[in-house]
C-alpha cells in the first residue's frame, strides 16, 4: 500500500460522504467528550460493541494509558457491554497501549493488520470479532475525516469527540498539529457540503 494513501482516501470518502459528515458535525456539541456519553444510553440505543480510538479519546496525544476519567468510563463500558465487544481501533496502536489494556482490560481487544482509518477495514474486522452487525458498532473518534468517516463508510454509528484530550506539557508539537488538523477537517466539511 501506497504511504499515506489513507489521507488521499480521508479526502476522497469525506467528499462522497460529505452530507453525513456535515450532519454530524453540526449535531455535535462543541463540548462533547466522552466522559458526555453514557454507556447506558449507547446501549439503550441499540449499540452492541464500541470501537474506540485512543489518542484524543482515552488520552492526549502520545500517552501510554488512558487517563483516570478514561478508565472509570471504560469500566463502565466494559460493564454494560463485556470487555469483549470493545476494540482499541487507532492508527498508532502501540505495543506499550497493548501491554496496559492487557494488565487492566484483557478482554478489550486491539484491531490490528487492516489498513487505517477512513478505511472500513477495522470495523468489518471489529464486526468479525464481536459478532455483530455493523450497524450496531459505535466508532468514537476525534477525527472527522478518520474514524468518523470510517463509521459511515462500512455503516456502522459514528460518535464525535469534538473536545479531545490534550497536553501541550507532554508534546505541544503533535497536539498543535493535531489541533490544527481537527479545525482542518472541519472547514473542509462545512466547504464540502456546499457542492
Amino acid at each position: 500500500m501506497i504511504p499515506g494513501s489513507h489521507i488521499l482516501s480521508g479526502f476522497s470518502l469525506g467528499f462522497h460522504q460529505r452530507r453525513q459528515l456535515r450532519q454530524l458535525l453540526d449535531s455535535t456539541s462543541p463540548r462533547s467528550c466522552i466522559l458526555e456519553f453514557t454507556p447506558e444510553a449507547f446501549s439503550a440505543s441499540g449499540i452492541a460493541a464500541l470501537a474506540l480510538d485512543f489518542d484524543g479519546v482515552l488520552a492526549h496525544h502520545g500517552a501510554p494509558a488512558p487517563l483516570p476519567e478514561a478508565v472509570q468510563w471504560l469500566k463502565r463500558c466494559e460493564a454494560i457491554f463485556g470487555g469483549e465487544k470493545i476494540f482499541i481501533l487507532s492508527n498508532k496502536p502501540t505495543e506499550e497501549r497493548r501491554r496496559w489494556f492487557a494488565a487492566h482490560f484483557p478482554a478489550i481487544r486491539f484491531i490490528s493488520g487492516v489498513r487505517k482509518k477512513p478505511y472500513p477495514d477495522g470495523l468489518k474486522k471489529t464486526g468479525e470479532l464481536a459478532g455483530v452487525p455493523l450497524s450496531s458498532i459505535l466508532m468514537v473518534d476525534d477525527r472527522l475525516l478518520t474514524g468518523c468517516l470510517a463509521a459511515l463508510v462500512a455503516g456502522a454509528l459514528p460518535c464525535y469527540i469534538r473536545r479531545p484530550y490534550v497536553s501541550f506539557d507532554h508534546r505541544p508539537v503533535a497536539e498543535l498539529f493535531f489541533l490544527l488538523l481537527r479545525a482542518g477537517e472541519r472547514l473542509c466539511v462545512r466547504l464540502f457540503s456546499r457542492f
